[in-house]
């Protein structure tokens, strides 16, 4: 569905409604700008927009079908970039991910948005209050669309940081809770982020350097500012992948020394337990020439000296740090 079409015109937004059907002429205006927002449009509700304004058939499959990963590219004098949005649910304990698809040429912004992260429609009523960046061109538009989605990178690393905080404490407590499955799937959340951001440096290092007709000279600069913003978001990403794989296995190790200690307690019981179990089957035995069976104090003695050797074994085994 089109969520707005307007016309902005040295920076200022022309009152009233544009039709579809005329935004391509509003395009070819001087000085003119048209931005074009669409949200999961179908195939059928694309095609009008695709023939307003020329675009290239590949370029339109990946806008419609989304499932992209981040890249930009040149389609005779238009830019094509996919971006990847990311936001944090806390309800789920996951990170949910959209995209949001930018066509620019001379004098038109098309942005199609998957997914629920990083809505435009706050961005482009900030961008009507500064006309000042509105009158840099299409380049303005797409340096504002991608700072935002970079910027809502941030909340993202916030949460991850603290979950795996959280983590890192449980793996080092002395509960017995085993928290290898969530330090899995926060990994795989880890790395599906790390693969929305990181093919994202590459275009935005392009932006920055290369020359574009449809991105103005004035907004290159702004571009090494995200490019930069984007490197250190990979940066925390990685480090984040690495702080999963050594707390993964600091939790197996862990797990090892607690089975450990488990068989020595139970080795332990089970060595002072067969004591009396060994004397008991000793005096058990239904033989008829037994001379023990005749003393007078042959019972007590034999409970004196089970207690006896069952309370030097636990001795010893408590002094090695068995029980």
């Amino acid at each position: 569905m089109i969520v707005d079409c307007a016309v902005y015109e040295r920076g200022q937004r022309r009152p009233g409604d544009l039709a579809l059907e005329d935004a391509f002429e509003a395009a070819r205006a001087k000085d003119a700008l048209v931005w074009i927002g669409l949200h999961t449009p179908t195939a059928e509700e694309f095609d009008s927009v695709r023939q307003e304004f020329e675009l290239h058939e590949l370029a339109v499959e990946d806008a419609v079908k989304a499932h992209q990963r981040p890249k930009l590219e040149l389609y005779g004098d238009s830019l094509f970039l996919v971006l990847k949005t990311a936001r944090y649910s806390v309800p789920e304990r996951s990170v949910e991910f959209g995209e949001i698809l930018v066509f620019i040429g001379d004098r038109f912004v098309i942005s199609v948005r998957h997914g629920d992260a990083s809505p435009l429609a706050a961005l482009r009523r900030e961008l009507e209050h500064r006309p000042e960046l509105l009158r840099c061109g299409p380049g303005a538009v797409l340096h504002a669309i991608v700072d935002r989605v970079v910027d809502d990178y941030q909340p993202v690393i916030e949460a991850l940081d603290d979950e795996i905080g959280q983590l890192e404490a449980s793996v080092f407590s002395e509960s017995r809770e085993n928290p290898a499955e969530r330090i899995y799937k926060l990994t795989r959340e880890t790395l599906a982020f790390h693969r929305a951001v990181a093919p994202l440096v590459e275009p935005l290092d392009r932006l920055a350097g290369e020359e574009f007709s449809s991105v103005d000279e004035s907004v290159r600069a702004f571009f090494r500012d995200v490019f930069d913003h984007t490197v250190r978001v990979e940066d925390e990403i990685e480090a984040f992948r690495q702080l999963l794989t050594g707390m993964l296995e600091a939790n197996l190790t862990q797990v090892s020394v607690r089975q450990n200690e488990d068989m020595r307690r139970i080795s332990a019981w089970v060595a002072i337990i067969a004591v009396p179990t060994m004397i008991a089957g000793v005096y058990g035995m239904n033989f008829e020439h037994m001379p023990e069976l005749e003393w007078t104090y042959g019972y007590p003695l034999a409970i004196a000296l089970m207690g006896a050797i069952c309370t030097i074994l636990y001795r010893r085994f408590r002094r090695a740090g068995w029980l």
